[in-house]
């Protein structure tokens, strides 16, 4: 389990640069937008200098621009993590959720930002910063940041834990991504950093780390395209011990278009009528639109689906693939049976059982579908009576709306 989300630089593409000049970086807002921001990570996990495991983190985050004040835009994001197992021959194929952050903060045109201290994310701050004059290829400028990290799990350490560093930047000129050339910039950081063992039970005593990213910009949209990045961070313990994490990451910014959930309600709604698929229904949520398939039939006390719900999965595999540019997110659910900690890890896992199924039948493409576990802590109905149970025992299909 990682101690914190790498690709420390996720914060530099959740903000809309425009250019106001021929080469002169700044930060334009616009009340209304939304943007999504996916990031994938391959991370390998070292302890004491030996390889402990492999694996994929998903980044999704969704933004909006609420408001727009002297320059500064107010954003509201909600950062949501997801992983998956490397080289575990019986593994997943869906990234399994893992957590998720709320955050609102203010950005000027330079790129400093105003944010409580309470907020763990974004992960680096000040992070980039424009030095407000025109620049050509080969130009570079310095400014100071810092990064966040939640130690809560891994040091008990309550609150946000900042470490600071100086970023060097580097004006590239045009650089390919992904076949199109674009204007693109460079930023490194080192990071070394002795804090004090305060508290109790087992601290960092030693910090190192380097990250060196490009970032791609549009010209024609004014805005972050993309990012690329290798990192390594050491944590020396006071036990003694050391973990490090190496890795690679890749992020896109994609604006999210607007999404009518009613009307793809009713179309869906219409759809399962049609197909006379059983025990499914529709319904807006504050996150999308939501497909339930009540009362989902596995192998006793498993997560292996039945070949009937495989072919209910065909058809519903048919219907999403009308609205392709949205993600999904698959939610398993239990009636209320056995231990709490047993019902949450069985609805993982059936949802894990759904949402490989889609991946196998080309669907979506893992890094576009989430897993997530609520065991019976969300019931549609009474679970004290058996039609109820078969209700609340679910798999639900999210088509995500940002």
């Amino acid at each position: 389990m990682r101690i914190t989300i790498p690709g420390a630089l996720l914060a530099a593409l959740i903000f809309l640069p425009s250019f106001l000049a021929a080469e002169t970086f700044v930060y334009k807002y616009a009340a209304g937008d939304k943007y999504r921001i996916l990031s994938t990570v391959e991370e390998e996990v070292y302890l004491d200098r030996r390889l402990s495991h492999r694996a994929e983190i998903l980044n999704r985050i969704a933004v909006e621009v609420t408001g727009v004040r002297e320059g500064k835009g107010r954003h509201e994001a909600l950062f949501e993590t997801a992983e998956r197992a490397v080289g575990v021959a019986a593994g997943d194929k869906s990234f399994q959720w893992s957590r998720a952050y709320d955050s609102v903060f203010e950005r000027d045109s330079r790129g400093y930002l105003s944010i409580d201290q309470k907020y763990y994310m974004p992960v680096v701050r000040d992070v980039p910063v424009f030095p407000g004059r025109d620049l050509k290829p080969g130009d570079t400028w310095t400014a100071g940041g810092h990064e966040v990290h939640d130690f809560r799990d891994s040091f008990g350490i309550p609150e946000p834990y900042r470490i600071p560093f100086t970023a060097n930047y580097t004006f590239l000129g045009n650089r390919e991504w992904k076949g199109r050339l674009l204007p693109a910039f460079s930023v490194s950081y080192r990071i070394f950093l002795e804090p004090a063992l305060a508290g109790r039970g087992l601290r960092p005593r030693r910090i190192m780390g380097a990250s060196d990213q490009v970032v791609f910009w549009d010209f024609n949209l004014g805005q972050a395209a993309a990012y690329h990045e290798t990192f390594r961070m050491i944590f020396e313990l006071s036990n003694g011990r050391t973990v490090e994490y190496r890795g690679r990451a890749e992020a896109e910014i994609l604006e999210s278009p607007s999404m009518n959930k009613e009307r793809i309600a009713s179309e869906i709604s219409g759809d399962i009528e049609k197909l006379n698929l059983k025990d499914t229904t529709v319904r807006v949520t504050s996150q999308g639109v939501s497909i339930s398939l009540e009362n989902i039939q596995f192998e006793a006390d498993s997560s292996v689906l039945l070949p009937s719900e495989k072919s209910k999965l065909d058809k519903i595999g048919e219907i999403l693939k009308r609205y392709n540019d949205r993600d999904i997110l698959v939610e398993g659910h239990t009636a209320l049976a056995g231990s709490a900690g047993g019902r949450l890890e069985l609805s993982r896992e059936r949802a894990a059982a759904a949402a490989d199924y889609l991946i196998e039948k080309k669907i979506r493409p893992a890094d576009r579908i989430v897993v997530r576990g609520y065991g019976a802590e969300r019931p549609l109905a009474d679970n004290n009576t058996e039609a109820g149970m078969r209700r609340n025992r679910r798999v639900e299909i999210v088509i995500l709306e940002n």
